[in-house]
């Protein structure tokens, strides 16, 4: 099939869409473990980016599987094409000018190494949220970590799947202890320099 395919090549530019959005367009990566406030945080950070009139779009895990990536569960090659769809519509987003906040657990260094190179190391800004397993469970809200414990859910990461936490994220952000408002400041200050 790939021999059929001929990309077309439009006249509207990603930069003249970022120029008219008066920002570049970056996918914010936010991975970490369930429960560790990704979504969360993403979302209050995409409200204060909104509110200064930027251009932005959330793409998140649970919403995503409900639609796009129904069809796929949670082994570990599913984990891997669940990502690799993502990319894809986040490229997608970016090629749009849109500030794209992306919100998955990813839990394998190979497949957010992935997310890079299809989106472009320039457009990557991966963040860490590095929450301890014991505050993801003393947290747990969507109940997902007793269901583990009791054998209820298989692959479940940081149970009976493993999570490989970046080795060198663009930020990083511990949250054990600390008020997601603060955590909220800490990736706008970071962002603030990324987005001048």
């Amino acid at each position: 099939m790939g021999l059929n395919v001929v990309k077309h090549n439009y006249k509207t530019t990603k930069s003249q869409r970022e120029l008219q959005h008066g920002h570049k367009a970056y996918l914010l990566w936010f991975t970490g473990l369930s429960g560790s406030g990704k979504s969360t945080l993403a979302n209050l950070v995409e409200v204060a980016l909104h509110n200064k009139g930027l251009s932005t779009y959330i793409l998140d895990g649970d919403n995503i599987r409900k639609g796009i990536n129904k069809d796929l569960n949670f082994a570990p090659e599913d984990r891997t094409e669940n990502i690799r769809r993502i990319a894809e519509i986040s490229n997608l987003m970016l090629d749009a000018g849109v500030l794209t906040l992306a919100a998955f657990v990813s839990p394998y260094l190979k497949d957010r190494g992935e997310v890079k190179q299809i989106v472009g190391a320039d457009n990557f800004i991966e963040i860490y949220v590095n929450t301890s397993l014991e505050e993801c469970e003393r947290r747990d809200v969507k109940g997902l970590y007793k269901k583990a414990r009791a054998g209820e859910i298989k692959n479940m990461t940081g149970i009976s799947a493993p999570y490989e936490a970046p080795t060198n994220p663009d930020f990083e952000i511990i949250t054990d202890g600390q008020s997601i408002e603060d955590s909220v400041k800490e990736v706008l200050t970071f962002l603030n320099n990324k987005l001048k």
